[in-house]
């Protein structure tokens, strides 16, 4: 792990296997709430999308659905009938509702919300209310899924609820007793003192970058740890404890910590639209609002043997890559992925269990749906906060997220177009601003086409070549006389 946190913008990146997996964020100027417990007011609910907006505070309105509803989680029905309840019937309009945040709004999309509270710990995940034990799928003894379940319903009391994490496999009673004692104690301190706060109301804030990270994290898994800031780096000897102290390094070179261990250039790539891989074959990551879009080619692999070993072998090359690209751009929702063309159905099974199993060290959840007919790989994984992309980037403002602009040729003809509707006008010239590359499409050879131009438009054309415009980008600064347009195309040319 290392922690830059020297700057406003607080960074942690995750490396596996000496190469970055993950990296988190934390702004000052964004204000996360992912994971604040808010007592919100119902301020509408609407039957058709079977879903409530709730006013918790913010700008925008979040929004919870029904299935999310503690009141329908509790419903001593089975599954078949509990969804045929309508959330009318479940949560009224000026209702009450505690209720926690699990994924930032997004655009015009407000927060999302969940009416089960839940609080992280290293072992279990406790819900003050959740009224169920759930066992991570992860844990595959069936004999030790039985052992944590039953220990978890011997120490819950009243309504409480846990999710027992896949660390806990082999954790002692001892051990998950004691995370249980601490979560609830810390809830009940919590609501004692908000329990009377009039809705919208901040009832908990969520934790800052390095206690999340080490929340989520076995420390028992994690090598060493290296941070750029003193006042953090106690804070870390106090969450690591004396056994663990010696993971810990306190960083004091000169050049920023990113920079020194190479992890600057690896983000750096991260926002490339091609990821090469080392066997010379290359991925093409193209986001959009609706989904993800992964490609896989060959690139210069050529192989050794024969054209489906080559294949093959490119395609589980590009699973390892994949999975780790999903984590570290934080790609969520709909993702597509076009692996090369396999003819054997042993090697497509392969490849998909190749991936699937690459994707298991992933902590966000995902689900991989299989091949499609056209032998595309169908997948999704659970949006929870803003993509890399979008953190650290914005939509390019002379492109508008196109990623292509106009043609030389197609932008002197939209100027032409433009310089049509002044044919007839009472001035005699015009001055016209353009980058140089159009200037020179406009003219044509030896200015032939601006004579042209001129003469059926019956007014003198005055061209500026401006090299410090951008694509797309053009200007009529001045229109008058011929004499006059003449001085205005010194004076700009003199002062540039």
């Amino acid at each position: 792990m290392y922690f830059n946190m020297a700057t406003r913008e607080r960074r942690a990146a995750i490396l596996e296997d000496e190469k970055v997996v993950e990296l988190l964020i934390e702004r000052s100027v964004e204000n996360r709430i992912v994971g604040n417990v808010y007592k919100g007011r119902v301020v509408n609910v609407l039957p058709g999308m079977q879903a409530a907006f709730v006013d918790i505070g913010r700008d925008k309105n979040a929004f919870l659905y029904r299935d999310d509803l503690l009141s329908f989680q509790k419903l001593p029905l089975s599954d078949e009938v509990k969804k045929k309840k309508n959330i009318s019937e479940l949560v009224k309009k000026g209702e009450e509702l505690l209720v926690q945040v699990t994924k930032e709004g997004f655009g015009t999309k407000g927060p999302r919300l969940s009416g089960v509270v839940s609080f992280p710990g290293k072992y279990i995940v406790y819900m003050p209310n959740g009224n169920y034990i759930g066992v991570s799928r992860k844990i595959r003894s069936e004999a030790e899924r039985t052992r944590l379940q039953l220990l978890g319903e011997e120490l819950t009391i009243n309504e409480e609820g846990l999710i027992i994490r896949t660390v806990c496999e082999g954790a002692s009673r001892e051990e998950i007793e004691e995370d249980i004692r601490i979560l609830r104690g810390f809830w009940e301190e919590t609501w004692k003192e908000k329990r009377e706060a009039k809705p919208p109301a901040l009832i908990h804030q969520d934790t800052g970058l390095i206690e999340r990270i080490f929340r989520d994290f076995s420390l028992d898994h994690v090598e060493e740890i290296f941070i750029d800031n003193f006042s953090d780096y106690k804070r870390i000897v106090d969450l690591l404890g004396p056994q663990r102290k010696e993971k810990l390094n306190f960083y004091q070179g000169k050049e920023n910590i990113f920079s020194e261990y190479g992890i600057d250039k690896e983000l750096d790539k991260a926002l490339r639209r091609q990821v090469w891989l080392k066997n010379g074959a290359y991925l093409m990551i193209d986001q959009t609002e609706a989904l993800t879009v992964i490609d896989v080619n060959t690139g210069k692999f050529i192989g050794k043997n024969d054209l489906q070993d080559t294949i093959k072998r490119t395609n589980i090359e590009a699973s390892r890559e994949i999975a780790r690209q999903l984590r570290l751009r934080d790609i969520s929702g709909i993702i597509i992925i076009d692996f090369i063309d396999m003819k054997a159905e042993q090697d497509r099974i392969d490849v998909l269990n190749y991936f699937k199993n690459a994707l298991e060290k992933d902590r966000t959840k995902t689900n991989v749906l299989g091949l499609t007919g056209l032998g595309l790989v169908e997948m999704t994984r659970k949006k929870i906060r803003q993509n890399l992309q979008d953190s650290l980037s914005k939509v390019c403002p002379t492109c508008k997220g196109k990623g292509s602009v106009l043609s030389n040729e197609a932008q002197a003809f939209h100027v032409e177009r433009l310089l049509w509707e002044y044919r007839g006008m009472d001035h005699e010239a015009l001055v016209l601003e353009l980058p140089p590359h159009v200037s020179e499409v406009l003219r044509g050879k030896k200015d032939e086409h601006l004579k042209r131009l001129e003469e059926a438009l019956h007014f003198k054309i005055f061209i500026f070549e401006n090299r410090d415009m951008i694509e797309q980008q053009y200007g009529i600064p001045f229109m008058g006389s011929q004499l006059e347009a003449q001085k205005k195309l010194e004076r700009l040319m003199k002062e540039h």
